[in-house]
C-alpha cells in the first residue's frame, strides 16, 4: 500500500484509542487478535461499519488470562472511540466527554499515530462474511445493558448440567473467573436474544404428525420468523451472526446456547441463506490450526471437531433430511453440498445413513432428537428430554 492510500485510510477509517492498557493484555477486533506491547495505544485504519472489539487482561508474566470482555460497535468514517484502562476493575472504561473530545482531536492530528497498530485489511473479507447482516439497529436491539458481553456475567444464565464439551469448558472458565465479584454479576444482564422453542408441542396434534413437525422444523422456522422478526429473514440471520461472533470471539456461553438453539432441521426455501451463513461461520472456525496467530478462530474449542459432538449429529440429521426430500430448493441444495464438503474435507467426518427409525439415526442421549413415533406400536412414542 502506498503512503497516499494509507493516509486516506488513517483519516477516514475508524480509530480505537485504548489508553494505559497493560503489556501482555490480549486485544482483538473482528478476526484479528494482538498481544499488547509497551507502546500500544489502539488500532487505526478500521473500515467503517459494524465490528466486534474484545480483550482479556493478563497476569504480569502474560501466562494467565481472565475471561474475555467484548462489545459491538458500528462506526462511521473518521470516528474515534476512546477507552481508558481501569487498573482496579481490569477493563476498558469510557472517559469524560470533554476529555474524550481532546483525545479525538489528538488522534485526528496524528499525535498518536505511531502508537496505533493498523487493521489488517486482508482479513476484512472474512469479517464481512461473518457479519454482513449485522447493523447498528441489530446491535442496539440485542446487546446487553452497558454493551459488554462476557462469560463472567453469565453465572445466573448457565445451564444446570452442561450437555456438551463446549458448554463444560465455558462453565469451567466461568467458575474460575477472577475478574468479577458477586455484586458485579448481580448488576449485569445478558443479551436480548429471541427465545427459540426447542421442541414443538401443539394441542390436538399427536403421533406421526407431531413427529413430522419436530423432524422437519420448517413450520417452526417460519413461525419464529413471522412472530419475532416481522417476517424479515435478514433480522433472523443477523441474530445468528451476532450470537456466533459473541461466542467465537467473546467466548460467551449465553451466545453459544442461542446459536445452538436456532432451528437447523428444515427444508424451507429461506434456509439456503441460513446455511450460507453457517458455512462461512464454520469455515472461519475450522481455520483454528492455521499458522496465522492473528486469527480469532484459535478460540474455537477442540470439542467442536469430534465425531460425537452435537454439531456432527445435528448436521448428519440435516443432510439426511435434505437427501430424502422429494423437492429441494436449488440454492439450499448447493449450499448444503458446500457445507457437507467443508466438514468432510476439513474434519474427515462421514455422513452416512446408519439405520434407525425412518432412515434417521439418533443417539439415546441426543437432545436434538425429534419426537419419534414407533409405527409398529401405536401406543408408544419417544420424546426428547427437556
Amino acid at each position: 500500500m502506498d503512503a497516499e492510500m494509507a493516509m486516506e485510510l488513517v483519516k477516514h477509517g475508524l480509530t480505537l484509542l485504548f489508553l494505559d492498557v497493560p503489556q501482555h493484555t490480549l486485544v482483538g477486533i473482528d478476526t484479528q487478535m494482538f498481544s499488547v506491547g509497551p507502546d500500544f495505544k489502539g488500532i487505526k485504519m478500521i473500515p467503517p461499519g459494524p465490528h466486534f472489539v474484545y480483550y482479556s487482561s493478563s497476569t504480569r508474566d502474560g501466562k494467565e488470562f481472565s475471561p474475555i470482555i467484548g462489545f459491538f460497535v458500528d462506526a462511521g468514517p473518521s470516528e474515534v472511540i476512546v477507552r481508558k484502562w481501569d487498573q482496579q476493575e481490569e477493563r476498558l472504561v469510557k472517559v469524560p466527554e470533554e476529555e474524550e473530545e481532546r483525545y479525538c482531536q489528538a488522534v485526528r492530528s496524528l499525535e498518536f499515530d505511531r502508537h496505533l497498530g493498523p487493521y489488517n485489511l486482508s482479513q476484512y473479507g472474512d469479517w464481512k462474511q461473518l457479519s454482513n447482516y449485522i447493523t447498528k439497529s441489530i446491535i442496539q436491539r440485542i446487546e446487553p445493558i452497558g454493551g459488554e458481553i462476557t462469560v463472567a456475567s453469565e453465572s445466573t444464565m448457565r445451564v444446570n448440567t452442561p450437555s456438551t464439551m463446549m458448554e463444560k469448558a465455558l462453565d469451567e472458565q466461568l467458575n474460575a473467573s477472577r475478574c468479577s465479584t458477586p455484586s458485579d454479576k448481580s448488576q449485569m444482564r445478558g443479551c436480548y436474544y429471541t427465545s427459540i422453542p426447542r421442541v414443538i408441542k401443539r394441542k390436538g396434534i399427536h403421533g406421526q404428525q407431531l413427529t413430522s413437525l419436530n423432524l422437519d422444523k420448517t413450520q417452526l422456522l417460519e413461525s419464529v420468523l413471522l412472530e419475532d422478526y416481522g417476517g424479515s429473514e435478514d433480522l433472523l440471520l443477523a441474530e445468528l451472526q451476532f450470537a456466533y461472533i459473541a461466542f467465537l470471539m467473546g467466548q460467551s456461553l449465553e451466545a453459544f446456547l442461542q446459536w445452538k438453539s436456532l432451528p437447523f432441521r428444515t427444508r424451507s426455501r429461506l434456509f439456503a441463506k441460513f446455511i450460507r451463513v453457517i458455512y462461512y461461520q464454520l469455515k472461519q472456525g475450522l481455520q483454528k490450526d492455521c499458522s496465522d496467530t492473528n486469527s480469532g478462530s484459535t478460540l474455537l474449542d477442540d470439542s467442536w471437531f469430534s465425531a460425537d459432538s452435537f454439531l456432527h449429529r445435528l448436521f448428519k440429521d440435516f443432510f439426511l433430511l435434505v437427501q430424502d426430500a422429494s423437492v429441494v430448493d436449488g440454492d439450499l441444495l448447493s449450499w448444503t453440498r458446500k457445507l457437507k464438503e467443508l466438514l468432510e474435507n476439513n474434519l474427515g467426518w462421514e455422513f452416512q445413513q446408519n439405520s434407525a427409525v425412518d432412515g434417521m439415526y439418533f443417539e439415546d442421549d441426543d437432545e436434538f432428537a425429534p419426537v419419534v413415533e414407533m409405527l409398529d406400536d401405536p401406543s408408544s412414542s419417544v420424546a426428547p428430554s427437556v
